[in-house]
């Protein structure tokens, strides 16, 4: 309805223009020819004056902003979008939409008319950020449909309902497509300082605890010391042991944060091979404590964008907290399955269940699930969850949780597909 409303538009400007040259020169010697002509000219005057108001305000916007109609062209498009496209101020007049999005294409943004289609099809936005090496700059990129509400207003798409319901209930209806290009380099360099910053001070704390870890060892291993001190030594090199841990995970959460391109590579990967090979890996530690960890077969899955490593070691944490918090002769499942344009993988285990107290904060930095039974698990950094998180929403994805104390837990995420 809104492309057919767009070329309907089109064809009446070529109407009015071939009215205007086979007018009868007679016509203008009519008074009520005239006072058409008049209103004509005040509506139009009007309505050009509030459109170079808003593009004027738009040139006068930092980030770079283009405006494309249904039909493929542009509409508007800011000065500060044409040179981050890298093009010259006149270049996007003969310039399609779709030419002008070509322009961004990356690695990971490689097929604009897929991500256009997407937009068209369920009405949410299509972001990423773009890594353009032979530039060294970062780009946050949006894609996004502009709606009118039934009350005369326009919204982003992100904040209204899908075109396809909207259309159907009659409340909004599609206008343009809007693509917003912020420069995020100089914030990424800024956040990568301070990461560095956090990174040299941890590492620096590493020195003075390997010394006490290593000299604690050799007093334990010194068969004359007595055994009040030897149990104060092994708690001396278990704790200063479990702190190292504590800071290599730190590290890693960290480097998450700072979400350097540089450090952070994302490349086509199918989630359903990293899980066979975690699988594979911890196979042998699911064993020696009697539990049977299965992967639930599936179809070939579409790659996402994505660092293996880093979703190699989320899927790996997944998968060693179900098998640590599980009882003995019970069963851990991961598998993975599409999910309409998103991939989701699901660790579920028969343990001992989170409560519905603790189930949001779970994810948070050190936080540690206490059981009514137990203490809190002296072995557990409280960082692993964590680095799950923010591994996940860095690319883009959403994490998940469901459990019932005593039945067990599903902890899930998922990431967009290519």
């Amino acid at each position: 309805m809104a492309v057919g409303g767009q070329m309907a538009r089109n064809l009446q400007r070529e109407e009015a223009h071939k009215a205007t040259l086979k007018r009868s020169s007679l016509a203008f010697f009519s008074a009520r020819e005239s006072e058409h002509k008049l209103h004509s000219l005040y509506v139009l005057n009007g309505a050009m004056l509030e459109q170079s108001i808003g593009f004027s305000a738009l040139s006068e916007v930092g980030d770079g902003i283009a405006l494309g109609y249904l039909d493929g062209r542009i509409a508007y498009a800011n000065g500060a979008l044409i040179e981050l496209a890298g093009l010259a101020p006149d270049q996007t007049r003969d310039m399609s939409f779709f030419e002008l999005l070509d322009g961004f294409r990356t690695d990971i943004f490689d097929e604009p008319v897929i991500a256009v289609r997407r937009v068209l099809q369920t009405g949410e936005a299509y972001e990423r950020e773009l890594h353009f090496p032979d530039r060294n700059a970062t780009y946050g990129f949006r894609i996004s449909l502009v709606l009118q509400n039934s009350n005369g207003t326009s919204g982003s798409s992100s904040l209204t309902s899908s075109p396809t319901n909207s259309q159907t209930a009659g409340v909004s209806q599609p206008l343009c497509l809007a693509l917003t290009v912020k420069d995020l380099t100089l914030l990424k360099e800024y956040e990568r300082l301070k990461s560095d910053m956090i990174s040299l001070m941890s590492h620096e704390l590493r020195t003075p605890i390997t010394s006490i870890n290593g000299f604690a060892e050799l007093l334990t291993a010194d068969e004359g010391l007595p055994e009040q001190a030897r149990e104060f030594v092994t708690i001396i090199a278990n704790e200063s042991q479990r702190l190292s841990r504590m800071i290599n995970t730190f590290l890693a959460v960290t480097k998450l944060q700072r979400k350097d391109r540089q450090e952070v590579l994302k490349i086509p990967l199918r989630l359903d091979e990293v899980v066979k090979e975690t699988v594979a890996s911890l196979q042998t530690v699911a064993k020696k404590r009697r539990i049977r960890l299965v992967e639930q077969p599936t179809q070939r899955l579409p790659p996402v964008a994505a660092d293996k490593s880093m979703i190699a070691q989320a899927v790996r944490n997944l998968v060693s907290n179900a098998i640590k918090y599980s009882p003995e002769r019970t069963t851990v499942t991961v598998s993975t399955a599409l999910e309409a344009e998103a991939v989701r993988l699901c660790v579920e285990d028969r343990g001992y269940g989170i409560p519905a107290e603790a189930r949001d904060r779970v994810w948070e930095k050190f936080y540690r699930v206490v059981r009514d039974d137990q203490d809190k698990d002296e072995e557990s950094t409280g960082l692993g969850l964590s680095f799950v998180r923010e591994v996940v929403e860095q690319h883009g994805g959403t994490v998940n949780l469901e459990s019932e104390v005593g039945r067990g837990s599903k902890f899930s995420f998922t990431l967009p597909r290519l």
